[in-house]
């Protein structure tokens, strides 16, 4: 076979690993970037990550995992980082897709973006060790970027790699990437966002609240997570309120068999979904909660409801909820 795949590199369409295939491709590597698209993965990013990849001239191979996260999300091995992140646990899946990868095509290496010391939880040394040995990729795993200051591969060893060549780059401060990044005349990269969603404070308390009391989430459940404003009822009763348009939207797409859609007509309405068994309570609490963040200015508030969103046909006059009351509710 012609120019065979010597190299596996994990590509998130960031940056650094934009700077980890350049740094390979210009000592004559033939690599391919492997992204692996994961649940907490915003929809776009798949779009980005096939650019950056044809951009760079690199043959991309994607692979989807969804059970296989959920389930180290439930249960991980080496712990949470700052929110719900399993970061280890993540990032020792994503190798061992990458190890597969690598025997598959018969590479000598992967090889990923990494910095020594760019995040606390999971680069610094004892880490990238860790996921090394766990993903059964001792010797074969390349971080370009910070190469010099790690041992060398078997690939440096063999001569495939010139170590030389590679790079000392550690720490959080970003400057010596861009300096690198308008070496190679790469203009255009995503801005760094601090990872995944699960580090957000907000977004981990509500993952928090689903493994709490929805252990067997659907995918629908997670993707739920990141829309409106969440509350709490009780152990089985949950109400979304939809921020903005395109929210209302994704709320009633998510939608399962149960679920009651509340909306204030004729005003600027978020639409609600009570989730889980509703009583005369909850449905006046998830009313109330419509009404204070519609449009309605003065009280009572007619507010519709029913289990087809477009046909809601009861209704039931409350008041805007108070804010005493969304404080102590608000997941």
């Amino acid at each position: 076979m012609s120019n065979p795949i010597q190299g596996i590199g994990l590509f998130s369409g960031g940056l650094d690993s934009i700077l980890a295939v350049r740094v390979l491709l210009e000592q004559g590597l033939h690599v391919e970037a492997l992204h692996i698209v994961l649940p907490v993965h915003r929809p776009e990013l798949r779009a980005w990550v096939e650019e950056a990849a044809a951009s760079l001239g690199v043959p991309l191979h994607v692979i989807v995992l969804e059970q296989e996260f959920f389930d180290i999300l439930r249960h991980p091995r080496h712990g949470y980082g700052s929110g719900m992140n399993p970061c280890v646990d993540c990032h020792v899946l994503l190798l061992r897709q990458a190890a597969e990868r690598m025997r598959e095509v018969g590479a000598a290496l992967v090889f990923t973006g990494e910095v020594l010391g760019e995040r606390p939880f999971s680069q610094h040394r004892a880490a990238l060790e860790l996921v090394e040995r766990k993903a059964g990729l001792e010797g074969r795993l390349l971080r370009p970027l910070s190469a010099q200051l790690l041992p060398p591969t078997i690939p440096e060893q063999e001569g495939l790699v010139d170590r030389s060549r590679l790079l000392a780059i550690q720490g959080r401060w970003r400057q010596p990437q861009k300096e690198l990044a308008r070496r190679y005349g790469i203009e255009r990269y995503p801005l760094p966002a601090g990872g995944c969603f699960l580090t957000n404070r907000e977004l981990a308390r509500r993952v928090r609240d689903l493994l709490e009391y929805t252990p067997d989430f659907t995918r629908g459940d997670f993707d739920l997570v990141r829309l409106g404003r969440h509350f709490r009822l009780s152990p089985t009763v949950k109400i979304v309120s939809g921020r903005d348009e395109s929210e209302n939207r994704r709320i009633v797409a998510l939608a399962q068999e149960g679920d009651l859609f509340f909306e204030v007509g004729g005003l600027g309405s978020p639409v609600t979904l009570l989730r889980g068994p509703a009583d005369d309570e909850g449905i006046r609490i998830a009313a109330a909660i419509t009404a204070r963040y519609s449009d309605a200015r003065t009280d009572p508030v007619a507010v519709r409801y029913g289990p087809v969103y477009g046909r809601l046909e009861q209704a039931i006059a409350v008041e805007r909820a108070r804010e005493e009351l969304l404080a102590r509710l608000r997941i």
